[in-house]
């Protein structure tokens, strides 16, 4: 018997419009280092590969901005290790504060699991934060694996991370989707011979949709799309 189909989902930017909250723990961080403050969209360039990534970007972007107004090169007030903890303990009790699930999410999961998919989420974000979003809202139990970044020995655009989702969701890559709308969940896909359907609600580049088997519009379309990439 051949395995159940598959649709794995991104978290930022393909299930959840989290940038509010990225943005504002970037901030706060940033506001105890006395650095300047960054705007939600200039966040929003800087999210998919990572909290440590997240950091490094938005420091180097404050940092940078403080060069201009004083005419001094700036350099890391505090260690990158130092930025991703007091990161992530902002982040993870409130990650759900001003996020929201985009239009359709959960009608859209609940109609694939309805149609026999297993889902998994496979997210750069660290598991434990990914599990407690997924509980804020209550769709914990319509997946069948959360693949953090923290989960393998390799994350997205490794394809590791997303064979290893695949399998402890009991499926197999030839009879698995992914949803994303960044460059790693693009480049995950094609390195594990997996369709990528570009979520175009997201944060990524409108031109990575030329890289996808097909974009899709709103998350109510998944449900569509994916049968027809896939049928039973």
């Amino acid at each position: 018997m051949s395995a159940l189909r598959l649709a794995v989902f991104d978290m930022d930017g393909t299930l959840l419009d989290s940038l509010p909250d990225l943005a504002e723990c970037c901030c706060e961080i940033l506001a105890q280092c006395g650095l300047p403050l960054l705007s939600d969209m200039q966040v929003r360039s800087m999210v998919g590969n990572g909290v440590q990534a997240l950091v490094e970007r938005a420091f180097r972007a404050s940092l940078d901005k403080k060069a201009e107004e004083s005419g001094k090169a700036q350099a890391m007030p505090i260690s990158t290790e130092e930025a991703v903890s007091r990161f992530m303990a902002a982040y993870t009790p409130r990650a759900t504060r001003l996020s929201r699930l985009f239009p359709g999410t959960e009608d859209a999961l609940r109609t694939l699991r309805a149609q026999g998919w297993l889902l998994a989420v496979c997210t750069n974000k660290p598991e434990k934060a990914a599990r407690r979003i997924l509980s804020d809202f209550r769709l914990e139990d319509l997946f069948a694996a959360v693949g953090g970044g923290d989960s393998f020995a390799a994350r997205k655009p490794d394809a590791r991370h997303l064979l290893g989702t695949i399998a402890q969701a009991g499926s197999a890559p030839e009879r698995s989707v992914m949803v994303g709308d960044m460059p790693p969940d693009c480049l995950a896909a094609q390195a594990a011979s997996c369709p990528f359907v570009f979520a175009g609600w997201g944060y990524g580049a409108p031109e990575l949709a030329d890289k996808a088997v097909v974009k899709a519009a709103a998350m109510q379309d998944i449900p569509t799309l994916l049968a027809r990439i896939m049928p039973v």
